[in-house]
């Protein structure tokens, strides 16, 4: 099977307690799992993995580099972090950000994302849905390059 990443950023090891009135009552675990087997139905595995640390997230797409597509929820990192910014684009390997929350109707610093220039999509609003959305955005997108590189023999 085929691997996707499904990487989450800091404090979202929290879901669940953290703030359900912005970010739901589903808690990572259960995410990952919905996640997983909806990936799983469509022929793909799911790795995941969740750090407060930058350089761990850094560290594990690296060492993942070959997996066929990244679903990063980067947290807090999203607004500054050309650290993971860099990391995305270095790997060359087509991403979705995705967001819980409607970050555009947060606070203003919310509103800006370093990282979504450097993927394929974001995904924002749609509580943990969000995350399902973002997976069949990104299995369509490596369908369509498949069929596009296929054309192209």
């Amino acid at each position: 099977m085929e691997e996707i990443l499904l990487v989450n950023g800091p404090n979202l090891n929290m879901l669940g307690t953290r703030q359900p009135e912005v970010y739901g009552s589903m808690t990572l675990p259960d995410i990952e799992k919905m996640v997983t087997l909806a990936a799983k139905k469509q022929g793909y595995t799911l790795k995941c993995f969740q750090s407060n640390s930058e350089g761990k997230i850094i560290d594990f797409m690296q060492q993942h580099a070959s997996a066929l597509g990244v679903i990063i929820n980067p947290g807090a990192f999203t607004h500054y972090s050309y650290a993971i910014r860099d990391c995305i684009k270095s790997i060359n390997t087509p991403a979705v950000e995705v967001h819980i929350s409607a970050i555009y109707q947060r606070e203003e610093f919310r509103h800006t994302s370093v990282i979504a220039p450097v993927c394929i999509g974001q995904i924002s609003g749609f509580g943990d849905f969000g995350y399902l959305l973002a997976l069949q955005g990104l299995i369509d997108y490596l369908c369509r390059e498949e069929q596009d590189s296929d054309s192209d023999k």
